[in-house]
């Protein structure tokens, strides 16, 4: 393969790696947000200190992977923002309203702020069931019928309760006493239908895809593919074993937060197997979604400066407030 067939290889992977750390990072205050209804006032203000110094820059992620798709697969971007305008939109909607409770909280009167709280709640919730939507129609390759949306509902329904459990690991790391302990209950409830959802899911995949099913059900391949759902399946165990124990209120509080991403690292891993060399699937190669060679070059080029920046400040971010948080304060 020239340089020039794989730029569009090269361009698919960043976009799919900054996807894949939106989904992480963002899905984490994500699911901090849609467990705010469950706390008391004093925890909510921990829960936002806890996520307050990443959660606006998370989203650059997604700014970044959209960017790639726009500018690296003209064709494709066109195609996905017309079959999902809706659901972006929604999602925007819900991204805004974060934004704006977020910062509104901080200089609210205290009857108001539970107003607020409410909307940074329904906000999350939003955001993180269209994101879930989005996931389920752009799998199924945007298939007519009564079970691609049912399908995408079902996703839909699923990846918020993933979130959840996501950002209760982030409370387990984060924080101490009282609210750790409630976060390590509401972590032990959102287990279940976080992993049953995947279950289900992976095994309506291949029924609502053939190209999926060809894909992980041909021989000799599914030896090999078997190793995805079983580490999976062995995570999903050590985060609800840790959960039991009282090391993950010590110094294993880190543990289910690392294993969860694991997780989510392996169903990447599994769904992008699962649509190479697809942009969207059954419709659209890489290739045939891709910019010129010529224009993809001058694009990498900007890819090489912005990249390293965004990590270096991701990196730098999380390790400034790294530890435990503490009480929240306004300058």
């Amino acid at each position: 393969m020239s340089f020039d067939q794989a730029l569009p290889v090269i361009f698919m992977a960043l976009m799919g790696l900054a996807m894949l750390v939106y989904v992480i990072s963002d899905g984490y205050d994500l699911g901090v947000g849609m467990l705010m209804h469950r706390a008391t006032p004093a925890e909510k203000d921990v829960m936002i200190a806890s996520i307050g110094p990443f959660w606006d820059a998370n989203e650059t992620w997604l700014v970044l992977g959209v960017g790639i798709l726009l500018v690296a697969f003209p064709k494709a971007h066109g195609l996905v923002l017309t079959e999902l305008y809706l659901p972006v939109t929604l999602m925007l909607i819900g991204l805004i309203l974060r934004g704006v409770a977020f910062d509104f909280r901080v200089k609210a009167k205290a009857a108001r702020k539970p107003m607020w709280d409410r909307l940074f709640f329904a906000g999350s919730t939003l955001a993180a069931a269209c994101q879930g939507w989005m996931l389920g129609r752009y799998v199924s390759g945007f298939g007519e019928g009564w079970n691609y949306p049912l399908f995408a509902a079902a996703i839909a329904a699923a990846l918020p309760m993933a979130y959840v459990l996501l950002g209760a690991a982030w409370l387990i790391m984060k924080t101490e006493g009282e609210l750790q302990a409630r976060a390590v209950r509401w972590a032990k409830i959102a287990w279940a239908p976080m992993a049953g959802g995947l279950v289900l899911i992976s095994m309506a995949t291949p029924w609502i895809s053939e190209t999926v099913r060809q894909r992980w059900f041909a021989l000799p391949e599914v030896i090999a593919l078997a190793a995805i759902p079983l580490m999976t399946a062995v995570l999903l165990l050590g985060v609800r074993g840790l959960l039991n124990s009282r090391l993950v209120r010590g110094d294993a509080a880190w543990a289910p937060f690392v294993l969860l991403i694991a997780v989510f690292v392996l169903g990447f891993l599994g769904l992008a197997y699962s649509l190479y060399p697809w942009v969207v699937i059954d419709r659209l190669t890489i290739w045939q979604a891709a910019s010129s060679p010529a224009a993809l070059k001058v694009i990498l080029v900007g890819v090489c400066i912005s990249v390293p920046a965004i990590v270096a400040y991701t990196v730098f971010s999380y390790r400034v407030f790294g530890g435990k948080t503490g009480e929240l304060r306004y300058a």
